[in-house]
């Protein structure tokens, strides 16, 4: 399961209606290969589900991962921090076992 902060929902919330997506968005997020750790994250709006998602829903917020990424996010929060590193969406990856200086890749 991909957990969603109460912070995280209110800012998805608000994007979604600010950027005027269609009912029905959800959050897509997923792994890469690349960046400075070997992996790294990646989240948009999306509302078109693929073969082979798993979708969740966390405080009514509904989360969308592929079938390869979810291995690495199983676990997961969804966290919104406006920090003196900079303001977005933050993961908190327990399966994480090293994460670069910014936060936006990984290692398992």
């Amino acid at each position: 399961m991909i957990t969603v902060s109460e912070n995280a929902k209110n800012h998805a919330i608000d994007l979604i209606a600010k950027e005027n997506h269609p009912e029905g968005t959800f959050i897509r997020v997923g792994v890469d290969g690349g960046g400075c750790s070997g992996l790294s994250y990646k989240l948009e709006f999306d509302h078109n589900l693929k073969e082979g998602d798993q979708m969740f829903e966390d405080k009514g917020i509904k989360v969308v991962v592929d079938r390869k990424s979810f291995l690495y996010l199983v676990g997961t929060e969804l966290e919104y921090t406006g920090g003196l590193n900079g303001k977005g969406f933050v993961f908190n990856n327990p399966n994480a076992s090293r994460t670069c200086g910014c936060g936006e890749s990984f290692s398992v």
